[in-house]
């Protein structure tokens, strides 16, 4: 980033002309950004990055001569640059792109086969937040961990269908947030409280999101159905575009669905699951503030720290963007702050003793 004008200077890398030239016009509309470059493969974009020192790149994923993902890789073993993805939402597509956010991408923008450039205008708002939040992320910061074997679930179906958990864990997340929340759960044991997580992220790629979390972690995840029991060793990440809400059914915490208005710029929010966990879960709750660009969950998490939850903030050199978590920190809503391979064990240790 320019120290003296605060510009952030983009390169672009896309195969497709017109979405070079809808993204150049839709980041150059904002003062504070300055397209440096613009490549239609991977290797021309190697070219550029010889005489061009770019903030953030946005990155197609499906390109000729050189896929997205091998260039991510390259470009983060070599010279780590914040990346946005930038690429088309299909069945296959959604994997590729999770793997792209564990490779080191900071964002994704999806972007329709048809209609490409309509749609790109009518998400500016998107995308300049996306180039500004990775121009403020940490590359190479997250400490990565083994991923654990996989194991045998045990959970009686009885038991998963008659009793609720005792606590219940409330995750928030942003910019970063996939592979912090993939550390945090890999971290916890197979019996913990039911855990609801909101992590901005498209339509479309939740599902993928906790499908690859579900194979990589002791617990189970799922991306969360309207009526979901929320059960002891399970984890429910909200879907894309969809409000979720704590609720109690009898004996059952269970979650709700919705559409409903943008709260805090972003559906599903942090601060909606966060406020129906203080009204339903009260002292029985923690609540996690983890990293992203922004305010969302500094209002709900106060609310559950004012109900007697335990609430912990990831701390700045853990986090990929330092905003939510500080927001809620400076705002007192932050109990505990710690870094990111630590809060499992805040976690367990507070379990345990309450």
């Amino acid at each position: 980033m320019d120290e003296v004008n605060g510009i952030i200077r983009v390169l672009i890398i896309d195969d497709s002309a017109v979405v070079r030239q809808t993204l150049s016009e839709i980041l150059e509309s904002d003062t504070l950004i300055e397209v440096v470059g613009t490549a239609s493969d991977p290797y021309r974009a190697v070219e550029k990055l010889r005489t061009v020192k770019p903030d953030v790149i946005t990155l197609d994923v499906e390109m000729p001569r050189m896929d997205g993902l091998t260039f991510l890789r390259k470009l983060m073993a070599q010279a780590p640059i914040p990346v946005v993805i930038c690429s088309s939402l299909t069945g296959a597509g959604t994997d590729t792109q999770i793997r792209a956010l564990e490779y080191g991408a900071v964002d994704i923008i999806t972007k329709p086969v048809l209609g490409t450039r309509q749609f790109l205008e009518e998400s500016r708002v998107r995308i300049l937040d996306a180039v500004k939040g990775a121009a403020r992320a940490r590359i190479g910061r997250q400490q990565a961990i083994p991923a654990p074997a996989v194991v045998q679930r045990k959970l009686p179906a009885a038991q998963s269908l008659s009793e609720t958990t005792e606590k219940v864990i409330a995750v928030g997340a942003s910019t970063g947030g996939t592979e912090a929340i993939r550390i945090l759960l890999s971290s916890l044991p197979e019996d913990c409280p039911g855990i609801l997580i909101v992590q901005h992220m498209p339509e479309g790629f939740t599902r993928s999101f906790a499908e690859r979390l579900n194979s990589l972690c002791r617990i189970n995840v799922k991306e969360a159905e309207d009526g979901d029991s929320l059960l002891r060793g399970h984890a429910l990440i909200a879907p894309g575009n969809r409000h979720m809400r704590l609720r109690r059914s009898g004996a059952r915490y269970v979650v709700g669905l919705e559409d409903g208005p943008l709260v805090s710029r972003h559906r599903p929010s942090v601060n909606v699951l966060f406020r129906s966990v203080a009204r339903y879960a009260g002292a029985n709750a923690i609540g996690v503030i983890l990293t992203g660009m922004g305010s969302d969950g500094t209002e709900g998490l106060l609310e559950m720290r004012e109900a007697g939850a335990y609430t912990i903030g990831q701390d700045e050199d853990s986090s990929v963007v330092y905003g939510m978590p500080r927001e809620a920190w400076h705002r007192g809503a932050v109990e505990k702050q710690a870094g990111l391979v630590e809060i499992s064990g805040f976690i367990t240790r507070h379990v345990s003793n309450n």
